[in-house]
């Protein structure tokens, strides 16, 4: 197991399958776009919805800055598919229910081990670490802390 991500390593070589159930390398964004990959606990709950709907009214920062917006939890492609619906959320959700991703990035958990930590990671286009936050309760902050991370990418 990771004992966790540091800056200026390689974004992990992990697949997963996103809210449509398509198979998607998180390497494949490489030479490509900057990229922001967001774990979260759980959809649809208050802290997590929060966060998700932050990053969807921001999302045109996102895109000026050259970089996509990731989201991954546990949930199952089905979950994603209606929280990212409900919420019209216009960004990748990646199901993450073996915790591979989970461990490959060094993810922290939470409350005894039971939930997965709320960690934001900020890669640049050559798919490099430039930066990580971790707030299990300040959610909206990530979407701050990505967009200043970002900054320094251009």
């Amino acid at each position: 197991m990771n004992k966790g991500l540091k800056i200026g390593d390689d974004i992990p070589e992990v697949t997963l399958k996103d809210q449509e159930g398509h198979l998607i390398d998180l390497t494949s964004f490489k030479g490509k776009h900057s990229l922001v990959v967001y774990f979260y606990p759980k959809d649809d709950t208050p802290g997590c919805t929060l966060e998700a709907c932050s990053f969807r009214d921001r999302y045109d920062e996102f895109e000026e800055a050259g970089a996509k917006v990731i989201g991954i939890s546990g949930d199952s492609v089905g979950s994603h598919s209606r929280f990212a619906s409900r919420h019209g959320l216009n960004f990748m959700l990646l199901s993450d229910i073996n915790r591979v991703a989970e461990k490959e990035f060094g993810v922290p958990r939470n409350l005894l081990g039971l939930l997965p930590g709320r960690v934001t990671y900020v890669f640049n286009k050559e798919g490099k670490l430039v930066s990580t936050f971790s707030s299990a309760v300040k959610a909206t902050r990530h979407i701050k802390e990505s967009l200043k991370a970002l900054s320094t990418c251009q």
